[in-house]
């Protein structure tokens, strides 16, 4: 027969038992128990859910706040963690401010500005200058607006003027607000946005404001008052004309040059360029002594008009260059359709004096 195998004896399973007498007075002694229990806890067994229920909420609460103060001091960390690198690195964000405003171009169609701004950048980087956002107004009325996109970078640990040209057309102006008359001087604000991107504080907007004053020039009125002969031939005359200018603008202009060309009874006596200092008031009126020389022969029958004293047709039309406290001008100057007299040397009358 072969080998029978080995069977390792089973392990005895003790059943522990109790008395009759043991068993009852365990049961008492639970019974008292938990009466005892229900007693001292004032409640029913239906009450147990609510205890849990509070247990509960008391729990989540104190999470809550575990997890809001874990929050916080991530939170801290993170910033201090910031402050950290920008003070090793030094990363600041940039400052900028209107340095100054340039007229570079003024007369009776447009008025052209530059603003320069000085961007300063704390950074080791350069920063890139994204967008500059920019309005004039005045009295809250908006004249002109637009976006300058991509305007350059300034440099690490330097500073940049950015120039910002503008320009106001006078025509647009007038047409949009009837209120603003020519010659008249009206407040103006600018107002600049610059957006830049910087590591760590990322894009950032610089609010600039500038205000100040601009003209809204107007032409001066000019006549031929009178017309006196120094010397008198057919071949050759020699005149001064006697001009009247009236500034119509708020502001005075100073006169450095003219420039001129006369017609009489239709027919052109010249003109020349002289250079002329002379204060013109604002609103006021002011003479100039011009001199000219002609051959009235050319004038034909209407020089015996002139002769006898009768009134003389004339036009005129030339430019007057004036300095202004907004910059220097150049303003035309027009006449059609006056009437002048001609007057002797030495002859005295009234309107001779000024």
């Amino acid at each position: 027969m072969g080998d029978i195998p080995l069977i390792p004896p089973r392990t005895p399973f003790l059943v522990q038992t109790h008395t009759n007498t043991q068993l009852r007075s365990s049961y008492n002694r639970f019974k008292f128990n938990f009466t005892i229990n229900k007693e001292t806890a004032g409640m029913s067994s239906d009450d147990k859910p609510e205890i849990i229920e509070r247990g509960a909420k008391k729990n989540e609460k104190e999470e809550g706040e575990e997890n809001s103060g874990f929050l916080d001091k991530v939170k801290e960390f993170i910033q201090d963690i910031g402050e950290k690198i920008e003070e090793t690195i030094g990363f600041g964000k940039p400052t900028a401010d209107v340095s100054a405003i340039h007229v570079p171009k003024i007369n009776l169609k447009q008025c052209d500005l530059i603003v320069d701004i000085l961007v300063t950048n704390p950074n080791p980087i350069p920063i890139p200058l994204i967008d500059i956002n920019y309005l004039i107004e005045s009295d809250g009325r908006k004249l002109i607006s637009g976006l300058i996109p991509d305007a350059g970078t300034i440099r690490a640990h330097g500073s940049e003027t950015v120039q910002i040209p503008l320009c106001l057309i006078y025509d647009d102006i007038k047409n949009t607000y009837e209120e603003i008359q020519p010659g008249s001087i009206i407040p103006y604000k600018i107002k600049v946005d610059l957006i830049v991107d910087v590591p760590v504080f990322g894009r950032i907007t610089i609010p600039l404001e500038k205000k100040g004053e601009i003209p809204i020039p107007y032409k001066p009125d000019v006549d031929i008052d009178k017309i006196k002969f120094e010397k008198f031939s057919f071949e050759e005359t020699v005149a001064t004309l006697h001009l009247k200018l009236e500034n119509k603008n708020d502001f005075d202009l100073g006169l450095n040059a003219l420039d001129y060309e006369v017609w009489l009874c239709g027919e052109s006596i010249g003109g020349a360029e002289l250079a002329k200092t002379q204060k013109i008031e604002k609103n006021g009126i002011t003479y100039l002594d011009v001199p000219i020389t002609f051959r009235p022969k050319d004038l034909g029958s209407a020089i015996w008009d002139m002769i006898r004293g009768k009134g003389t047709g004339y036009s005129m039309k030339g430019n007057i260059d004036v300095s202004t406290p907004f910059g220097e001008m150049k303003l035309p100057i027009k006449k059609e359709g006056g009437t002048t007299r001609l007057k002797k040397k030495g002859d005295d009358d009234d309107d001779d004096e000024e």
